[in-house]
């Protein structure tokens, strides 16, 4: 299975690593005159941060430029299903920035090492 992004598999399985950020919730917590203890108040679950590195492999220049603008594509500020190779899915994902950090030759080709940071809204 490949890492896909709805579906979509715009990247390469080789050296792409997921790091998924630990999910929270919110509460709010009131005193209240006279009672003992605290009123809590749970708010939900909110955001929590992804981080995938990798590289690109392409052909060419032209190439390398077609797979660049079917990832930024996605910095649409919309969200995204993103599933890994093992499976997991990942619902409700904004893509929030995408750099490349690194360029460099591979083999008959050329290799983009890249960042990409999202935050996943909701279960």
């Amino acid at each position: 299975m490949r890492v896909t992004l709805d579906g979509q598999a715009v990247f390469d399985d080789q050296e792409l690593a997921l790091v998924v950020g630990s999910a929270s919730r919110a509460a709010l917590e009131r005193s209240v005159a006279g009672l003992d203890g605290v009123l809590s108040i749970d708010l939900g679950a909110r955001s929590r941060r992804l981080r995938q590195t990798g590289a690109l492999h392409a052909a060419g220049r032209a190439a390398l430029s077609a797979r660049l603008d079917a990832i930024t594509a996605f910095l649409d500020g919309q969200t995204h299903t993103l599933t890994t190779a093992e499976g997991r899915t990942y619902c409700n994902v904004r893509m929030d920035s995408f750099q490349l950090l690194r360029e460099r030759a591979g083999g008959p080709g050329i290799v983009v090492e890249y960042e990409i940071a999202y935050t996943q809204l909701g279960e």
